[in-house]
């Protein structure tokens, strides 16, 4: 069978699902160690405009940063859904595009996530798992925010009056013996 031709090139990192990881070591700039933290604490401090970002992104389930070999070495690594080229050029569009400009400036040769050769830098620099494993393989960061949603939503019915007289009330009994509404009441009890 001969191979197809996609508009994307195949990138680097493992897959489980629709989640893939995503991990870039770096070398830190002599003596940016100290400026690397102060940009990381910047950026834990904007936490409110980030998670705005990431809402605004919706494919991130989880990143680190990490400065290691006495301060000269740097990483970042997460998880995110979908395609690797679009998970970069999302980051460009949002304020987590400057946060990577600040935190990557410190690293050596970093061109800036703007820059056309800004992809190829971060391939050169990934350090893809050997392993990789989701506890969700299948849930998007979307269907994760929206299944919080409905239990919260749900959670909020089942604490009602109204919730308890529908099933006190006899003329339900047939959908409350029902194993699906068992199963439903259970996974909501915890």
């Amino acid at each position: 069978m001969a191979a197809t031709e996609t508009s994307q090139p195949e990138r680097p990192g493992l897959k489980d699902g629709v989640c893939s990881e995503f991990t870039v070591c770096t070398k830190i700039k002599p003596g940016h160690a100290d400026a690397l933290r102060e940009t990381l604490a910047s950026i834990r401090n904007a936490s409110e405009a980030n998670r705005a970002a990431l809402q605004q992104i919706g494919t991130l389930h989880d990143a680190r940063h990490v400065i290691f070999d006495n301060d000269t070495r740097f990483m970042f690594a997460s998880v995110f859904d979908g395609s690797w080229d679009t998970y970069i050029d999302d980051f460009a569009t949002t304020v987590v595009g400057n946060n990577f400009d600040k935190v990557f400036s410190h690293s050596e040769g970093f061109p800036g996530v703007a820059d056309p050769k800004a992809k190829e830098w971060f391939v050169a620099h990934q350090a893809p798992a050997l392993a990789f494993i989701s506890s969700y393989p299948e849930l998007t960061v979307k269907q994760i925010w929206k299944n919080q949603r409905v239990s919260e939503a749900f959670q909020e019915v089942l604490d009602t009056p109204e919730f308890r007289a529908a099933l006190d009330n006899p003329a339900n009994a047939a959908l409350l013996a029902t194993p699906a509404f068992q199963k439903l009441l259970d996974e909501a009890a915890g």
